[in-house]
């Protein structure tokens, strides 16, 4: 791994949840592909994209700032999920599992920021 962001366990979760949003989002009926569909997409991968992004170059101030957009998409995956399990797009086993991968990453996120000085 040659960028130092590759490392951080956060990155690396993040990356595993964009991919398993993007999975699942291919159950959901075609009228949601422009809706429910990409907005899941989007916001899982902004997760992982606004670490990458503040971790460039950035002082520690605005990395701060990047994990909070990062914390801010999660939460948007998470009221997706419930949208999705509401509309019976997904079984209930399966909202737990990734419910609870994302409460794990939002855990993580939040301890990381406020590691950042």
């Amino acid at each position: 791994m040659k960028f130092k962001f590759e490392k951080l366990i956060i990155w690396q979760k993040a990356m595993e949840l964009g991919e398993d949003m993007n999975k699942i989002s291919y159950k959901f009926p075609r009228e949601e592909v422009y809706n429910l569909s990409s907005q899941i997409r989007r916001a899982s991968d902004s997760i992982a994209l606004n670490i990458s992004e503040g971790s460039i170059g950035q002082t520690n101030p605005e990395f701060k700032k990047f994990i909070g957009y990062a914390i801010r998409s999660l939460a948007e995956v998470v009221t997706c999920l419930h949208k999705a399990k509401r509309r019976e797009y997904i079984l209930e086993q399966e909202f737990i599992q990734y419910y609870e991968n994302t409460f794990n990453l939002m855990n993580m996120l939040v301890a990381f920021k406020d590691k950042i000085n």
